[in-house]
């Protein structure tokens, strides 16, 4: 298991603050992942807000470990909301890659779900799940982008 360190860099935002588009954080956009993973972040987002999720976070894990590039967290009010917002991810990557998750767990309990594209991990939580394993706290030294429409560099 992977702990985060001191929080740093421009992008930790706690979950209250607001997001802003400026020039400091446009420094956190310069990400170093490819078009594909880009793309597939891009189309994450929409997905999750197509199903009007929570919070959403991209985790930018490309420094800490090695296994995955980026983690994606939202939440669903409840297990129906969160396996909406899970199915819409799935639909959308596939029409828009043609992508199906290597590996989907958590689909029976709807208290969180994930879905495993390799580069990129996504985690649908319901709130109070969520807030119990807080992967934000545990990945809290990662860059991380809180929004539902990623900064242009970022998916472009």
């Amino acid at each position: 298991m992977f702990y985060g360190g001191a929080l740093r860099g421009c992008c930790n935002h706690t979950r209250s603050a607001a997001l802003s588009y400026g020039a400091t954080d446009q420094v956190c956009f310069d990400w170093p992942f490819d078009d594909e993973i880009k793309t597939l972040l891009r189309v994450v987002l929409e997905g999750a807000n197509e199903k009007i999720a929570v919070d959403p976070v991209v985790l930018n894990l490309v420094e800490l470990q090695d296994t995955f590039d980026a983690l994606v967290v939202v939440s669903g009010r409840n297990d129906r909301q969160v396996r909406a917002i899970a199915e819409e991810v799935e639909r959308m990557v596939f029409s828009a890659m043609g992508t199906k998750p290597l590996r989907v767990e958590g689909w029976a309990s709807g208290e969180w779900i994930a879905l495993d594209y390799g580069d990129v991990v996504v985690h649908v939580f319901d709130e109070e799940t969520r807030e119990y394993y807080d992967l934000e706290h545990l990945w809290s030294a990662a860059p991380a982008f809180r929004g539902t429409t990623p900064s242009p560099s970022l998916v472009e």
